[in-house]
């Protein structure tokens, strides 16, 4: 029997995190090579350090990672541009833990760039009759969705609140969010109906940023003190009978899937690293509207389906609470750049795992993970430690 070569660990030797917000002078690859220099510095290596470049970006065209990297150096050595979704940094990031754990490449960085155009998400990640139906405007697609979680579990629009309060007081204290001022239940439930059952402050702002990472093997490291090692990082892709909009349509069939696409993810994780739910010291959720927060934390199996609102009213999810959820201030705070969002959680939780989160840090956080949804769509974890 022919043996099976045993993966190299990987490292994160370094971040790179813009701030961000709505800029219309600067164009996606200024926020990238911005990102792109922080992450050199954090890890105190050069940009004749790296091997490959791979970079996930949604709505920036043809060679947005190679423009980046223009403002940086042209060095010669491949960019891989990633466009896949809301999953595209944590895709990018997916591509580099690999060709590093392969021994492919020893030192590689990726990127997550994004500048927004204004409004609701145009997505065409659909077919045509699903556009003329209307599904590609995101929050009306997740209102629908909403519904019928609310209808199954008895969540209530108070504790779609609730998310929205948690996430605004932790970006308070997160001088990269877009938003850094809390708000009250009132507030939010106050705010204009968008699609009903979801409100403004129901849903994420969006956002122009850029997140960056380099990835490196442990001889590689120039200081392994603050490194931070990724136990896993994985990506799966539609299931037939979950997903929206097809999901009410084969639900109406009766013919629900035995694993939906978060629960696959969730279990390839679990299995590459190691690790379960009951391990982990903090986590970052994909709160691009509130419910999916909670009802992402269920299918992830940090609790029952329909227990989630239960826990966040009892403070589990709080800042100091058993797990902390989106210590950062999530989406709904940090804004929503898609090609960036995926890596800036990773920055958060390698932020977090460094002690480095000040007011905001976790005390003892050890393991840690994000997850980030995609329109195809797609499902990514990624599970660091200490």
């Amino acid at each position: 029997m022919k043996e099976i070569k045993q993966m190299r660990e990987v490292f994160i030797a370094g971040i790179g995190l813009t701030k961000w917000g709505f800029y219309e002078d600067q164009e996606s690859y200024d926020f990238g090579s911005e990102a792109i220099f922080k992450a050199l510095a954090d890890a105190e290596m050069t940009w004749g350090d790296m091997q490959a470049v791979f970079c996930g970006s949604v709505y920036q065209g043809t060679a947005s990672g190679h423009k980046a990297v223009s403002e940086v150096g042209l060095s010669g050595i491949p960019v891989v541009n990633v466009e896949n979704a809301c999953s595209s940094g944590g895709s990018a990031l997916r591509l580099a833990f690999q060709m590093v754990a392969a021994e492919v490449y020893d030192v590689v960085i990726a990127v997550g760039l994004e500048k927004m155009p204004r409004g609701p998400i145009p997505s065409t990640a659909f077919r045509p009759w699903e556009l003329e139906s209307g599904f590609n405007i995101q929050v009306g697609n997740y209102a629908l969705e909403t519904v019928e979680y609310m209808k199954e579990t008895g969540v209530t629009e108070e504790d779609l609140a609730r998310v929205t309060v948690k996430n605004r007081k932790n970006g308070a204290l997160n001088p990269n969010a877009r938003f850094q001022k809390p708000v009250t239940l009132e507030e939010v439930l106050a705010s204009r109906m968008v699609a009903e059952p979801l409100r403004l402050l129901h849903c994420c702002p969006l956002a122009d940023g850029a997140a960056a990472a380099v990835l490196c093997s442990k001889d590689k490291l120039v200081t392994s003190s603050r490194a931070v090692r990724v136990a896993t990082s994985v990506l799966a892709s539609g299931v037939y009978g979950d997903g929206m909009p097809a999901a009410g349509i084969l639900k109406s069939l009766k013919f629900p899937p035995q694993e939906g696409i978060v629960e696959l993810s969730a279990r390839q994780a679990y299995e590459s690293s190691g690790y379960g739910p009951e391990d982990m010291d903090l986590v970052q959720g994909y709160d691009t509207t509130v419910p999916s927060e909670l009802w992402g934390m269920e299918k992830l199996g940090f609790c029952h389906k329909g227990e989630a609102a239960g826990l966040l009213r009892d403070g589990k999810f709080d800042l100091y609470g058993d797990l902390p959820v989106n210590t950062d201030g999530g989406l709904m705070s940090r804004g929503h750049p898609l090609g960036a969002t995926g890596l800036g959680q990773v920055c958060e939780l390698v932020t977090q795992l460094r002690g480095e989160a000040g007011s905001r840090q976790v005390k003892k956080a050890r393991v840690a993970l994000a997850h980030a949804m995609g329109a195809g769509p797609n499902s990514s974890i990624t599970i660091l430690t200490r």
